[in-house]
């Protein structure tokens, strides 16, 4: 029977333990997609061994933190993590499909969410406005994303806000980047090679959708820091593509999918196993993350798209009520931006607080 030690706290590595763990290591990064980096990891920890280097390493957690640390030292890929799991982990197959039982539950449990469609909204000056926590499987979000983009389908121009968006399905990037381009021809959006058995996938555009499409308008699109893995690829699909422009943040660089492997009853590791390559750029967005065409402050990212966006529209909206219309907006954003800016820089120049002994 596995022991189950409740938040950590007394779990202790015996030499036998960390032996498995150090050998699973080894073993599972032979799934790296990058096999030269593999095998430079898995020689330091072969020779950190044999100096000793984890003979004093016997708690879950510090294991887990000292690997995860000269993993990504080593490699420079902040993906490769190694986790330890007080409760024991379940043998799952990680090649195994799930039942139709499981796809039910999963899918239940994403409408819960709205498939991560968190909001979608008519902004000041007929702009569109929509927000994705995460981009769920197709098959799953299919008819929520076709409504929004229904409901959006009469605005002038569109804000896509990723700010939060940590990734998700592949296939719901090609749905969406979709629906703002083309259907013919089709759109070369990005490969994916998996390492483990050898193959590529191509992602194109799709020639039918379940809404209209949404064409030459302006639209933009909303970065932050935790913006990452598919909401990456989205925006640098578009922007190498010149249909967007990027307003917000950096981005870290999350261009490598993966997956967890099992270790250990307590440990587990995230490899990277895929790496994208864009078609139009020969390239992706692992070394830059995602650079902003407009850098700003996350907190004034929404304004400020806004107000270009109104900008935008001003060029060719002729002269009268509608004209006079969009004044009035642009006025009233700027002046809302240009107070969240002051608070910003109010709240920088307020002393941080010291901490008592």
């Amino acid at each position: 029977m596995t022991a189950d030690f409740s938040d950590g706290a007394d779990f202790r590595l015996d030499d036998g333990q960390r032996a498995a763990v150090l050998d699973a290591v080894v073993e599972t990064l032979n799934n790296y997609v990058f096999p030269d980096v593999a095998a430079t990891l898995q020689a330091d920890i072969q020779q950190r061994r044999q100096d000793g280097g984890y003979a004093e390493v016997t708690g879950g957690e510090q294991c887990a933190d000292i690997l995860t640390l000269q993993l990504q030292e080593l490699s420079g890929d902040r993906q490769l993590k190694v986790h330890f799991s007080p409760q024991p982990l379940p043998h799952i197959d990680p090649e195994a499909k799930p039942s139709a039982a499981e796809l039910a539950v999963e899918q239940h449990q994403s409408s819960l969410r709205n498939f991560d469609i968190n909001r979608v909204e008519r902004l000041r000056g007929n702009v569109g406005y929509l927000e994705l926590y995460g981009f769920e499987p197709p098959e799953f979000a299919g008819a929520a994303i076709a409504a929004a983009m229904t409901f959006i389908t009469h605005t002038e121009a569109l804000i896509i806000d990723i700010r939060h968006n940590r990734g998700g399905s592949p296939a719901m990037v090609s749905l969406l980047c979709s629906y703002l381009l083309p259907a013919y021809p089709a759109i070369h959006l990005n490969d994916l090679y998996w390492r483990p058995d050898d193959s590529t996938r191509q992602w194109w555009t799709l020639p039918h959708l379940d809404a209209p499409r949404y064409l030459d308008k302006p639209v933009y699109l909303l970065t932050s820091q935790e913006t990452f893995s598919a909401a990456e690829e989205f925006a640098y699909n578009l922007q190498a593509l010149k249909r967007v422009t990027v307003v917000g943040e950096h981005t870290v660089g999350g261009a490598h999918p993966g997956r967890g492997y099992r270790l250990h009853d307590h440990f587990w590791m995230f490899v990277p196993v895929g790496r994208s390559l864009n078609p139009t750029t020969g390239d992706n967005w692992g070394q830059t993350g995602i650079v902003p065409d407009v850098k700003v402050p996350s907190e004034v990212t929404l304004l400020t798209a806004h107000l270009i966006a109104l900008n935008t529209l001003m060029e060719t909206a002729p002269t009268g009520a509608g004209f006079r219309e969009l004044q009035r907006t642009m006025l009233t954003v700027e002046r809302e931006l240009n107070t969240r800016r002051a608070d910003l820089i109010s709240q920088l120049k307020q002393p941080r607080a010291e901490s008592t002994p």
